[in-house]
């Protein structure tokens, strides 16, 4: 488990296995959050807003390159964005694993990363605005 209290918290020093995080300024992106976060909570992970100061220092990205997409981040320190967040997610979900599975098979990952920009680019997510760029691991 990891202790982001310092850095991303309310305050109350939760800890978490890992983090979602969500652009809080886009209608679609908060309410999947809010869906997604009791599922995650019951496996040890926690939600915060991109536009939390304290996400762009524990990632070590500006703000413009932060709310392209959405970011996970696990407890080892890796973090990803995009269609790479939603299978990280999805492996911990087991009735979402089945993604998971899918985005093994070649050529399917390429297809995720191009879902995941359309999607981003038909709603009002800040994503939308800006260039995009494919998740990876750091």
């Amino acid at each position: 488990m990891i202790s982001l209290a310092s850095e991303c918290t309310d305050g109350k020093g939760r800890h978490a296995k890992g983090w979602l995080f969500f652009d809080a300024e886009c209608g679609f992106c908060t309410r999947l959050a809010r869906w997604l976060e009791p599922i995650l909570a019951r496996r040890g992970f926690a939600v915060a807003p991109l536009q939390d100061p304290r996400v762009g220092a524990l990632l070590g990205m500006p703000r413009q390159e932060l709310l392209r997409e959405l970011r996970f981040l696990h407890s080892d320190g890796r973090h990803c964005g995009g269609a790479d967040a939603a299978i990280a997610i999805a492996r911990e979900i087991w009735w979402a694993r089945p993604l998971v599975w899918l985005a093994r098979i070649p050529g399917i990952m390429p297809l995720l990363h191009a879902g995941y920009r359309w999607v981003a680019s038909h709603h009002d997510c800040v994503a939308a605005t800006g260039p995009q760029i494919e998740g990876h691991w750091t």
